[in-house]
């Protein structure tokens, strides 16, 4: 699973207007689950993956067109470089960066 969160962590980092990665929600039990790093959450089964990430954005960013060039990226991403099926890229916005 950490391979699979980096390469979702670092396909949203290099995304235009994505300013860094927010906790995963959740508390104490977040931290007992399997999958879950900085700002990443998935679930695989057999050879489909599903992941949910939590972003920070840039306040002079268009918050919809990020949050789907995010889906985008993670999901050429997962395909490209491991080859699995992608169910789903969910984007939470948390926070954002007014700096």
């Amino acid at each position: 699973p950490a391979v699979l969160l980096t390469i979702a962590r670092l396909s949203a980092l290099a995304v235009e207007g994505v300013a860094g990665m927010a906790a995963v929600p959740g508390g104490v039990n977040r931290l007992f689950k399997r999958g879950v790093g900085d700002g990443v959450q998935i679930e695989v089964d057999d050879n489909s993956i599903r992941a949910k990430l939590y972003l920070v954005v840039s306040a002079a960013a268009d918050i919809q067109a990020v949050a789907r060039a995010v889906q985008a990226e993670v999901g050429r991403a997962y395909q490209d470089m491991v080859g699995m099926v992608v169910r789903g890229v969910s984007v939470s916005i948390e926070d954002v960066d007014y700096d």
